[in-house]
């Protein structure tokens, strides 16, 4: 029989409420002492190593420094019985802005005795530039813990850290394998590391991602896709003022362009272009011979970038001036990340670990935004991708002091730790 084509479209929503009531359900259950006592205990060691990450300034640029924090996360992670390699990169995706030197990643197994594999994902680099440090050093006050680059993402590799640290002091062994996997080059678009991302992700059950919660702590399902658009056009320059016939007006053509493409948005569907830069000539009396602009694009689903490409290429076939050169590149800088019934699944048991210790978790299913390293782990896999495991907090990538939540460290070091336990022994299928 044919099927309904309605059908399709109700599944995943019934079963994301099914197992949200199921998580609703179990919430008033008890926290599990011992690995809630732990996190209690975990949490000042993590603010020491949060201390020292923050006090490593590992711009994506700064190779030194990116060397350095990558050798002080390695060493802590042989402390925790790993097998760790401190990776260069081989297989770089060149973007127009990827820099000549790339920073490293550090790879830490766990071999346990069972058979889940589970994957571990942050990153070391910031967005910020060398000497910065001394205007925003590590220090708290209050229920904050300050610091450049500590809620994006330094938070994340400590929180890591100290996860792994409480399933060895529980003496926990029963996943197959952990797998740790840092980068120095996430603020950039992962030109390094995106291929190892998704190919080490490939074959996991779960990978956690763990870029902070936000403000209130909310799990991602889903991120943006962000891509580039880059327009060339050659023409040929000429005398604007006794011979402008003799030229071919690359701005003319640029401008042309650029207004054929204006309505290649799907705002309905969350695929965007905007055009956003552009240049053209060198003089006014000057006929330009080239002409150049950028788009910033945007999409929730992959064959959404895979159309726009191709519809940008058709455009470019229709020319104002039939003797210009039009050249576009595209670049997928970061590629969507999109729900799954694996990740709905194992987001609504965090819900339920949440209940436990008498907290709400929120669980958000819609893109509002910026991409993530997440979205690579989940190009190959068929396995759940959650964003959002780090601590809350706020001021990413700004000039005003980056803080995270200390309140949020307990109930983050117990959500890893049951996550990893729970799944290991199938308690959450």
């Amino acid at each position: 029989m044919p099927r309904s084509h309605q059908a399709p479209s109700l599944v995943a929503p019934l079963m994301a409420s099914l197992w949200l009531a199921c998580a609703a359900t179990m919430a008033h259950a008890e926290p599990v002492t011992d690995v809630h006592a732990l996190a209690q205990k975990e949490q000042q060691p993590l603010l020491d190593t949060l201390r020292d990450l923050v006090n490593i300034e590992s711009g994506s640029k700064d190779i030194d420094g990116l060397n350095q924090i990558a050798e002080r996360v390695a060493g802590q992670l042989r402390q925790l019985g790993g097998t760790v390699e401190i990776l260069q990169p081989t297989d770089i995706y060149r973007l127009d802005d990827t820099p000549d030197k790339i920073g490293p990643a550090v790879h830490a197994t766990f071999k346990g005795t069972g058979s889940k594999k589970i994957m571990l994902i942050a990153h070391m680099d910031t967005v910020y530039l060398k000497g910065m440090l001394k205007d925003q050093p590590f220090r708290i006050d209050g229920d904050r813990a300050y610091g450049l680059g500590i809620a994006d993402d330094k938070q994340g590799v400590a929180l890591i850290l100290h996860s792994v640290a409480m399933l060895q002091k529980l003496n926990f062994k029963d996943y197959g394998t952990l797998t740790v996997l840092t980068n120095g080059d996430e603020e950039i678009s992962s030109p390094g590391w995106r291929s190892t991302i998704t190919k080490f992700a490939s074959d996991q059950d779960v990978v956690f991602s763990f870029e902070g919660g936000g403000t209130d702590g909310t799990l991602r399902l889903a991120t943006s896709g962000i891509g580039s658009a880059y327009l060339t056009v050659r023409g040929k320059s000429s005398h604007a003022g006794s011979r402008p016939e003799g030229g071919i007006n690359a701005l003319y053509e640029l401008s042309h362009q650029v207004l054929q493409m204006k309505d290649l948005s799907r705002p309905e569907q969350g695929l965007k272009l905007n055009w956003t830069v552009s240049k053209a000539g060198t003089n006014r009396n000057v006929i330009p011979a080239d002409a150049t602009a950028q788009a910033d694009a945007r999409a929730l689903k992959v064959s959404d970038f895979d159309e726009l490409q191709k519809a940008l290429q058709d455009k470019i076939k229709n020319r104002l001036l039939p003797d210009s050169k039009v050249e576009l590149k595209f670049e997928v800088r970061r590629p969507p990340l999109e729900a799954n019934d694996a990740s709905r699944r194992v987001a609504a048991y965090g819900k339920m670990i949440y209940g436990e210790i008498g907290l709400s978790l929120k669980v958000d299913e819609k893109a509002t935004g910026g991409g993530t390293d997440a979205a690579f782990a989940a190009l190959k896999t068929n396995g759940a991708v959650v964003e959002g495991m780090g601590l809350s907090g706020f001021g990413a990538h700004s000039n005003d002091a980056e803080y995270v939540q200390l309140n949020s460290i307990v109930p983050r070091l117990y959500l890893t730790t049951r996550m990893i336990m729970d799944l290991s022994t199938g308690k959450l299928k």
